[in-house]
């Protein structure tokens, strides 16, 4: 038991260290696609939908395309990183884009899971769906950056 505990540790330890920043909403995020997965499950059949090998790879499938989603994030983050770095600024912040679409992911999960609970009969708070959408609506406000009207074209 103390060799699994210790290897559990080491490879959380070794995980943080390495995603930093990063690791608690990858966390949340890995969490909140098995959840989604397994409530997506149980509520199939109460949505009248067959369960088959070939719809839950299709699932399994687009949970890893959402995690590529946050490697490009982090690709960006990255680009812009070393774009500041040649032009002699420095930005006070790593893997802000990256944790922008964690966030977002993290939230489309949750109301999925919110959905999928509903589907199977759960009574929800009233208040945890329109918060959900509000954190991610502010999420997507802040990562915005459609110019404002007069600032295309370089105009100011």
């Amino acid at each position: 038991m103390t060799k699994i505990k210790a290897v559990f540790i080491s490879f959380f330890s070794a995980l943080s260290s390495l995603l930093g920043v990063l690791y608690i909403p990858v966390l949340l995020m890995v969490s909140c696609n098995v959840i989604d997965y397994f409530t997506g499950l149980f509520a199939a059949p109460a949505r009248g939908e067959k369960i088959s090998s070939s719809v839950g790879l299709r699932g399994i499938v687009k949970k890893i395309c959402l995690w590529l989603l946050v490697v490009v994030g982090v690709i960006v983050d990255e680009l812009l990183k070393y774009t500041t770095e040649i032009m002699g600024l420095t930005v006070p912040f790593t893997f802000l884009v990256a944790c922008v679409v964690c966030v977002w992911i993290i939230c489309n999960e949750l109301l999925s899971i919110l959905e999928n609970l509903k589907d199977i009969g759960v009574k929800l708070p009233p208040f945890l769906e329109k918060l959900v959408v509000y954190i991610k609506s502010k999420a997507e406000q802040k990562a915005d950056i459609t110019p404002k009207e007069g600032e295309e074209n370089g105009e100011d």
